[in-house]
């Protein structure tokens, strides 16, 4: 498959060259795209050096910072006018390790009857786990995916999590354009719209590494929004939730090696 990875960009002047070598070294065969939001510190300079290299980088220049899930949502349109076979979502601080990619590309639909349409690199499965984060870290994290899982009746153990791959048939299936949340509520958006689909949802075991360069870009604001959002759509969709649907099929885990 023709694969994209996603990584988007604010103030990551200090990881922006480490992650995409460490992504072009794990699998040489994909591509990457960088969104930069904007960064007044030259990260979107630096992208456009390394994109000058190698033909298999790309910059996406958007004019202001304007929140994850519009990166993304600018991200994965471009990717699936460009082609794109699958596409996968990637922070830029080294918190998601590009050397666990090929778990994520491996447990894809490859266009016959295995595999998944979404992957979800999980933190809370056998396998999975996180360095570097305090207790009240691990908490606030297990506690959100908790109460998501919960009110949105979701079958997944890592709902917020952001290393994640897509199928372009599945992104197209979730009208991900449609997605209103700007912060990381967009994922938890977007694990809903999968299972409310009827799609394939593997998770697999990922090591998610705290960042060592860098100021981290989640604030209350944007926790605040995913509270909000998942308590309305978990009102707005007890209805649905008791209709007749075909269910999504959750795969078991795997990549474990």
């Amino acid at each position: 498959m023709r694969t994209l990875v996603i990584i988007p960009t604010y103030n990551e002047r200090e990881n922006i060259g480490s992650i995409v070598g460490r992504v072009r070294a794990s699998a040489p065969e994909v591509d990457v795209l960088v969104v930069d939001d904007g960064s007044p510190d030259g990260t979107g300079e630096l992208a456009d050096a390394l994109a000058a290299t190698d033909a298999s980088v790309h910059v996406l220049h958007r004019s202001g910072k304007d929140g994850l899930g519009a990166a993304y949502r600018a991200g994965m349109a471009w990717g699936l006018d460009a082609g794109y076979d699958a596409i996968v979502e990637m922070d830029a601080d080294g918190s998601h390790q590009p050397e666990q990619l090929p778990r994520l590309l491996g447990a894809l639909r490859d266009g016959g009857d295995s595999g998944a349409d979404v992957v979800l690199g999980s933190r809370w499965v056998e396998g999975g786990g996180v360095v570097n984060w305090p207790s009240h870290r691990r908490l606030i994290s297990r506690g959100g995916s908790a109460y998501s899982r919960i009110a949105l009746g979701l079958p997944v153990r890592d709902v917020t999590g952001g290393y994640r791959a897509f199928t372009a048939e599945a992104l197209r299936t979730l009208r991900f354009d449609r997605t209103e949340s700007q912060g990381y509520c967009f994922q938890i958006d977007m694990t809903r719209r999968a299972y409310d689909a009827g799609l394939v949802i593997v998770e697999v075991p990922i090591t998610f590494v705290e960042r060592e360069r860098g100021a981290s870009k989640m604030g209350g604001g944007i926790v605040a929004e995913a509270m909000l959002r998942v308590t309305l759509w978990g009102i707005t969709g007890l209805p649905r939730r008791f209709r007749k649907r075909t269910p999504a099929r959750t795969a078991e885990p795997v990549g474990r090696a």
